[in-house]
């Protein structure tokens, strides 16, 4: 049944570009609401960005 396989294949495809979409969608609002939380609590937010900073100063390549 090879036109079983093609429909399947077809199917994959299209729920792996779903999946794609919703994950960007995903990552845009995460971004979306560190950027919020950065503006709401600022010193938090340069907190972890020194200790950001200092995990890559100490990280060994």
């Amino acid at each position: 049944m090879p036109d079983g396989k093609s429909h399947e294949q077809t199917e994959a495809q299209e729920t792996d570009a779903e999946r794609r979409r919703r994950r960007a969608l995903f990552l845009r609002e995460l971004a979306e609401a560190r950027e919020l939380r950065d503006r709401v609590q600022p010193r938090r937010a340069k907190a972890a960005r020194l200790r950001h900073a200092l995990r890559m100063r100490t990280f060994r390549w």
